[in-house]
């Protein structure tokens, strides 16, 4: 399915599109419906994911877009998926592996831009 967005230029050189699709969603709605959602956003023609390791469903939105590239309605460079680094992992050695654990809820090779999900740092408490 060819979709036209309109896109904005990052100074990277990079096009992100200018309309995204939010997938919080209240821990009330169950997981099934954040992927189905997700799924239909993207089969009506929406490019930008936003998700965070916060919302505590990027396993369900890295299964629709998984299953959107597996189906031929996008390929992974057709979405631009951004995520959020959480405030308990400001600090430098945490970064990384705060990534890392997205990008293996999400089963995803990389995120397009990578995002604090608040510039307010919280104590990390391991649990």
């Amino acid at each position: 399915m060819e979709t036209q967005c309109q896109r904005v230029k990052l100074n990277d050189g990079h096009f992100i599109p200018v309309l995204g699709f939010g997938t919080y969603a209240p821990e009330e709605v169950p997981k099934r419906e954040v992927l189905e959602v997700t799924k239909f956003a993207i089969e009506v023609g929406f490019r930008h994911i936003d998700c965070a390791h916060a919302y505590r469903n990027e396993e369900q939105v890295g299964q629709a877009i998984r299953s959107k590239i597996a189906d031929g309605t996008v390929k992974r460079e057709d979405i631009f998926y951004t995520s959020k680094l959480w405030s308990t992992s400001h600090q430098p050695e945490l970064v990384q592996s705060a990534l890392e654990k997205s990008l293996k809820s999400l089963q995803l090779d990389y995120v397009d831009l990578y995002l604090i999900h608040t510039p307010v740092p919280l104590k990390y408490l391991s649990i």
